[in-house]
């Protein structure tokens, strides 16, 4: 399959390697999305956060675009990002803002559709 069709970019090549490692990893990341508590605008808010601690701008940008897509606003996005601070100092939360903000204004954008 294209890299293009897969949700991360990680997957194409270990499907291609790892075909039955691919299927495990895809149902135990299918397993966390489908937890019951938190309800799912704090499991994404949670989410942002551990990739603005991780530096990971594209999960940065796809927790931010989900979380707006369940309701979140941008002062709980940015709330999140901020109470990375005070463990993992105030640069990764700069370089995280503008990467969250387009990702909220496109998940803002959906809800809206």
């Amino acid at each position: 399959m294209d890299e293009q069709q897969w949700t991360f970019a990680w997957e194409g090549p270990v499907h291609e390697a790892f075909p039955a490692l691919h299927a495990s990893q895809s149902a135990w990341l299918a397993s966390i999305d489908s937890l019951a508590a938190p309800d799912r605008r704090t499991h994404e808010l949670i989410r942002l956060a551990c990739q603005v601690i991780a530096r990971n701008a594209g999960g940065i940008e796809r927790h931010a675009r989900l979380a707006a897509e369940v309701g979140a606003s941008w002062e709980d996005v940015l709330g999140s990002i901020m109470l990375t601070t005070p463990a993992f100092g105030i640069l990764a939360a700069a370089q995280a803002m503008p990467v969250a903000r387009a990702g909220f204004e496109a998940g803002a954008s959906d809800a809206e559709s």
